[in-house]
Parts: C-alpha cells; structure tokens; sequence
C-alpha cells in the first residue's frame, strides 16, 4: 500500500478523533481523544521519514495526555454543559475538518516515493554517512543524528528537558496550594 493511503488513513483519524474530543461531554474522555490526534500527529511523522520528530511527538503527547488527565482528575467540572448554539458551531466545524481533509489530498499526491530523500542535504547524509569514511560510526542513523545534526538533537533535548521540567513545577505548585488549603480547615 503506498505512503499517500496510509497518510490520509491517519489524516481521517486524526479528523475524527478532533471532533469526538469537540462532542464528547466527559472532559477526561477528550483529554483521550485529543491524545489520540496527537499520536497520530506522530505517526505521520514516521510515514514522512522523520522519526527524530515522530519520538518528540510521541513523548510531548504522553506527558501532555498525562498532565492533563493530572489536572482534571481531582475537579469536580469533568462534564461540560452544552448550550443551544452548539449544534451549529459543531456542524460547521466538521465542515471545516472536511474542507481540510480535502484540500490535503493533492499534498500527498506530491510527497516523493518512500525512501528518496526530498532534499540534497539529505542525499548527501545517505552517500557519505553509510560510507563510514567520514563519520567512523557504526550505522547510517547514528551518524546522521550525533555527527551531522548533533546540534538540533541537543536542542530537541533541551526542549524536551525544559517542558518536563515545566510541567513538573506546575503539578508540584498545584499540589502544594491544595495542601494548603486542607491544613487551614
């Protein structure tokens, strides 16, 4: 099956998983959802041959999902009130979604086959890293993350390591005002 069939797949789901996170009435339930379009945000990375993206993804949506889910779980607003506009503003929302489903068809009639690089830069990484000769590492991806983009690396590290540690805090002050507020009474 070609990359483009699998893309739009995810893309689908992807779409479906945005409006069951709109519709849904339980906010723990769209917590769910919504992680579930941040997966396949994921996927398509991997489908794009980006796979150092696709993990970033991958670990930015579980601490995320997990953050969120943390946040909900002691209140007591875990179902939304729905108003009477809200069957318009979901209608036209699930127009919009299926405008963009739509219009990204011919995006992925262009992609390149799977496995040619899209740029020069890259068919230069696949000549000269598999060869060994100028990066001395021991296989193609290696030398491709800690020789040629070693510096982006560490800045996805570094993005990666402040969001934690952000999020951390967060959970850490949040916990810390509820204690509070127990010992006063």
């Amino acid at each position: 099956m070609p990359i483009e069939t699998w893309l739009i797949f995810t893309l689908i789901i992807m779409i479906i998983g945005s409006i069951v996170a709109i519709e849904l009435k339980n906010l723990l339930s769209a917590i769910i959802a919504i992680g579930i379009v941040g997966l396949g945000t994921s996927i398509c990375f991997l489908f794009l041959q980006a796979p150092d993206l696709a993990i970033v993804q991958f670990l930015f949506e579980i601490f995320a999902i997990i953050i969120l889910v943390r946040a909900f779980i002691k209140t007591e607003y875990h179902h939304m009130d729905r108003k009477s506009g809200r069957v318009a503003i979901s209608i036209i929302t699930v127009i919009i979604l299926a405008g963009v489903l739509v219009l990204s068809l011919d995006m992925f009639e262009a992609l390149p086959e799977f496995g040619e690089p899209t740029m020069e830069t890259a068919k230069y990484y696949v000549e000269n890293a598999h060869a060994a000769r100028e990066t001395h590492s021991a296989n193609l991806v290696t030398s491709i993350i800690l020789d040629y983009r070693a510096y982006d690396t560490l800045g996805e590290i570094t993005v990666l390591f402040t969001a934690i540690l952000g999020a951390l805090t967060i959970i850490r002050i949040k916990s810390g005002s509820g204690k509070e507020e127990e010992d006063a009474e």
